[in-house]
């Protein structure tokens, strides 16, 4: 894949990291608006601008701060001590070849073998690994590993990642609880007009709906475009390392020895090399598209 395909792709990821941002504010703004209309209509001239103001707000410190929201959330810490040097090496190497700085390295505690990279852009970048990947790879499949997370970080994919990760949290968060005010009646049945009651039984309504396929539509816009971005940085890593079967063979390991059971949300979960929690339902809204068909399309390289 030649220059100018990478750098049509990273300006890609760019326009589609705006477009998220606008799409899932737009859908947080009608959560809070039916939220507010719900518990106290009698504010809401108030609340919504408010609410508008606190949603820029939160969708800047995503940008600025998500990163650190992420690292927190899979209990990362820093590889630091002779432990780690080898690992610190790799990725120092790595990013040298690929021209990029070198990001911030961090380790998960977990049996299960995976790793991921989150940041706003190359320069403010970490990448993380599991105990378990340091210790069942050998070094042409960990450098395979960390040549796709590298990948991301160049292709400016993290920023997309990380924002998916920590507003697509928010839509869930504010869908349960619209729903839990349905559920339980919170909401005020007070003050009713005849101008103002077929109104409030289209909000009621529409509050209702957009509280239940919120969070489906926000999870298929996540894995819909991080799928894609999948099999981009397989082949970027591939071309990094110049040994597309040291990413093969890593993706192997994980196929057979992986149980899908890492304890890290959702939310988080298409930041991940390999999908960290499997469920029957993963044909249909896995972030990750199939690893055989990713070492089936590594080994024809």
């Amino acid at each position: 894949m030649g220059r100018i395909s990478f750098q049509d792709e990273i300006a890609r990821n760019k326009r589609s990291s705006l477009l998220l941002v606008v799409f899932v504010s737009v859908i947080l703004f009608a959560l809070v608006y039916v939220f507010v209309y719900l518990i106290a209509p009698g504010y809401i001239v108030v609340a919504l601008p408010i609410s508008l103001f606190l949603i820029v707000l939160y969708a800047y410190s995503s940008y600025r701060y998500g990163d650190s929201v992420v690292l927190a959330s899979t209990n990362a810490r820093p590889a630091e001590g002779r432990e780690y040097q080898h690992l610190r090496d790799t990725v120092e190497g790595l990013s040298i070849a690929a021209g990029i700085p070198v990001p911030k390295v961090y380790v998960v505690e977990s049996e299960e073998m995976n790793a991921f990279a989150t940041g706003r852009d190359p320069e403010h970048a970490s990448v993380a690994v599991t105990t378990g990947l340091l210790g069942e790879l050998d070094r042409l499949e960990l450098e395979g590993v960390l040549a796709h997370e590298l990948s991301h970080i160049k292709n400016r994919d993290i920023l997309f990642m990380t924002l998916v990760a920590v507003l697509v949290g928010l839509a869930a968060i504010l869908s349960h609880v619209i729903l839990r005010t349905f559920r339980y009646g919170g909401f005020r049945r007070g003050r009713r007009d005849k101008r103002g009651g077929g109104i409030e039984v289209i909000v009621l309504l529409v509050g209702f709906v957009l509280a239940i396929f919120a969070p489906i539509v926000t999870r298929l816009v996540q894995f819909t475009v991080s799928r894609k971005r999948e099999y981009l940085a397989d082949a970027s890593g591939a071309e990094l390392t110049r040994y597309p079967d040291g990413l093969a063979s890593a993706l192997e390991k994980m196929m057979k020895r992986n149980r899908g059971k890492m304890e890290v949300s959702e939310a988080v979960s298409h930041i991940f090399f390999v999908d960290p929690n499997r469920s029957p339902l993963d044909s249909l809204y896995a972030t990750h598209p199939p690893i055989e068909e990713r070492i089936k399309r590594l080994r024809a390289m």
